[in-house]
Parts: C-alpha cells; structure tokens; sequence
C-alpha cells in the first residue's frame, strides 16, 4: 500500500465547451448542444486522468455549472435556476484579483436539489476503467442562500437548515450509490468565513463554528465505515488564477476544521509559504479517532493556480518533509485546490484554458509519480 493520493475533482472546461456555455446562455444553441460537448468533454477528461496513473479519478466536473451552484442552476450565469431562488444573492467571495462569485438568494421554501452530484456520476462511470470519486457541495455553503437578516415568510431559516441538511445527506448517499469510492465535500467558505471581508457582509459573522456544526449535522448521519470514505476540502479559493482567503492563517481555521467527523481532508498547502506552520497545525489537530475514524490528511502537493508544473522530486520532498509532523499512516497528497471550480474560466496565467487543462494533466501525472517516490522512500 502506497500514500493515498486523489484530486480535488475539477479541471479546466475545454474553450470549445465554454464557448457552448455562452452560446447556450445567449440562446444561440440548444441545450442538446451544450450537453453534446459536455459528454466529449467528460470523456476526455477521464481518458486523459487515466493516462496519469492517478489511482482514482474525476471527470473534472465538466458538466456542472461550478462546485457550489451544481445543485440549483444549469449554468453559471443562471440559465436554469430553480424557481424558488433569484441570481441577486450575495456574494460568495471576492478575490484578490478583483473578481467575485455570487450566490443566488432563496425567495421561498421548501428549499430542494434540482440536481444531484450523481446525476454526473452516473453519466461518467461508463467511461471509467478505475475508481471514481465524486465532490459535493458543503451544506455550509447553502446556508448561505438564506437572507442573512429576517426570515423568509411562511418557511424559517430552521426549516431551511432541516432541509439543506436532508438534500447534502441525499447528494452523498446517492453519489455512493451511484458507483463513487470516495465522496468529498467542498468546504472553500471555512477559511473564507475568517476573512472578516467588510464588503462581504456574511464573513464578518463569526460563522465558522456554525459551519462546522452544521456540516457535522450531516456526516454524523453516516457510519464510521462509511465516514472514512468521506472527505473535507479547504483551500483559499482557485478561480481565474486568483484566491479569496490566502492571507488567513491556518491556526484559525484547522482547529476548528478537524472538529468535523470525516475520514480524510484534502488541504491547500502547495501554495503556502510557510509550510511547516501547517504541517504542525496538522499534526497537533488531526485526530486518530474522530468517533471511529482515523483522520487522514491529503496535503496539497501540487498548485492549480501556477502555470509552472511541479517535479515528481518536488512533490516526494513535500510529502517527506510533512511526514516528520503528520503520522505517515495518515498522511495523503492532492491539489490545493480543484483546477477550474467554476465551469467559465479563461485561465488568465495560463494563456488559455486548453493549455491550462494540458498543464493539469501534467501535473497530476508528476503528483502520483511523486506520491510513488514519497511512499518507496517513507517504506509506506
């Protein structure tokens, strides 16, 4: 047995596929004609995952609108969105480049998926020949849906928890059904949540521990068999090149974090410039026993943001280096984050998306190759 190594789950949406995206937004096509370069798309993506050696792949979240709005709208400018949300939500994050990503905004309830994680799933697996996993949204993110002021008439914010919990237990449930090995669940809003932006009002509320709490309200539903297969991932954000929350230390976050009863995290550390810092953070908060589960630590190897591709050398030195703080029994590698987490991304550092995509498939390529050497050299 070798260190466990998997993606984030995004890669980059083909320029062609993204040009699809608009021309649909625009009315231009039909939407047989997105879901045409999709599915190509798809399966590329996993034929191309599989040339890497990755013992578990993705299908890059090709067909879903973004990692946070998958559930509620066909695409991320709001064609399709559910009949009870309205796209003036607030904001998500904004980031260091200027940019933001914004929410929609519940106008009534009851709230509900209007698509599952293992919708994808399943129109992916036929293309596979090795494990899949497949990432799902944290019911922390869609809290964030609800007013931050007031209550919605005839449907309280307790009521929309209730059922925000009810549908993320569903989208895992179903994701496992469906065929995935691993399911992980996408937590960027944890670090975010520290940032106390003042022009994102939600990140000055303290909401962290809510956000534990209530993603703990979910994963304590499932088994520790089943926990153990169930995955965290936090990073800074990783959209066009740029990232919300870099600046926010880990000692805030990772605490707190380790407080939720997953199986494993798949954590950003590529990118930060004090590495041991958070090896340490890592090895003093992670638990051998989180209500039966031993917690895994997937640190990030691998920086999706920078067109530079990392050596299979650098990537076994990292994992060494990390093991002198973290039990190498529990000690994993991924991507700081998911290549392109929302489906239009024009990849400005890169030059292009479809050389950013290239780029990513290197990358992955060098990260299982490292994860080799880093296990040979670790005797794991």
């Amino acid at each position: 047995m070798t260190i466990p190594t998997e993606q984030v789950g995004s890669l980059p949406r083909p320029a062609k596929l993204q040009q699809a995206i608009a021309d649909y937004d625009a009315g231009k096509v039909e939407r047989a004609a997105l879901l045409a370069e999709q599915e190509l798309a798809c399966k590329d993506s996993i034929e191309r995952m599989e040339a890497t050696g990755s013992p578990m792949i993705s299908d890059g979240e090709q067909r879903s609108s973004s990692f946070a709005t998958y559930p509620l709208t066909d695409t991320l400018a709001g064609t399709g969105l559910a009949d009870n949300l309205a796209g003036d939500g607030q904001y998500f994050a904004i980031f260091d480049d200027g940019h933001h990503r914004q929410l929609p905004r519940l106008t009534s309830g009851p709230f509900r998926y209007k698509t599952f994680a293992s919708d994808y799933l399943a129109k992916a697996l036929p293309y596979a020949t090795v494990a899949m996993k497949q990432s799902v949204i944290a019911p922390s993110m869609m809290s964030l849906l609800y007013p931050l002021e007031g209550e919605i008439e005839g449907y309280s914010r307790e009521q929309f928890y209730d059922d925000v919990c009810n549908e993320a237990e569903k989208d895992i449930r179903q994701a496992f059904a469906a065929g995935a090995v691993h399911v992980s669940i996408d937590f960027t809003e944890g670090r975010l949540a520290n940032k106390k932006d003042p022009r994102n009002p939600w990140t000055g509320r303290n909401m962290l521990a809510f956000f534990v709490e209530l993603n703990n309200r979910v994963i304590d539903r499932f088994s520790a068999e089943e926990r153990a297969k169930i995955g965290i991932h936090t990073c800074p954000g990783g959209d066009m090149d740029s990232v919300h929350s870099a600046e926010v230390d880990y000692a805030e976050l990772l605490p707190d974090m380790f407080k939720m009863n997953a199986g494993y995290f798949l954590i950003q550390l590529a990118s930060e410039k004090d590495k041991d810092h958070v090896y340490q953070l890592i090895g003093q908060h992670s638990r051998d026993d989180a209500n039966g589960v031993a917690q895994v630590a997937m640190i990030g190897v691998i920086d999706p943001l920078n067109p530079r591709v990392e050596s299979v050398e650098e990537v076994s030195q990292a994992l060494v280096r990390a093991a002198n703080f973290i039990p190498r029994e529990r000690l994993g590698a991924t991507d700081d984050c998911g290549f392109s987490p929302f489906s239009v991304d024009v990849k400005p550092k890169h030059g292009s998306p479809d050389l950013a995509r290239d780029v990513a498939f290197e990358k992955i390529t060098n990260r299982v190759q490292g994860v080799a050497m880093a296990s040979e050299q670790l005797g794991v």
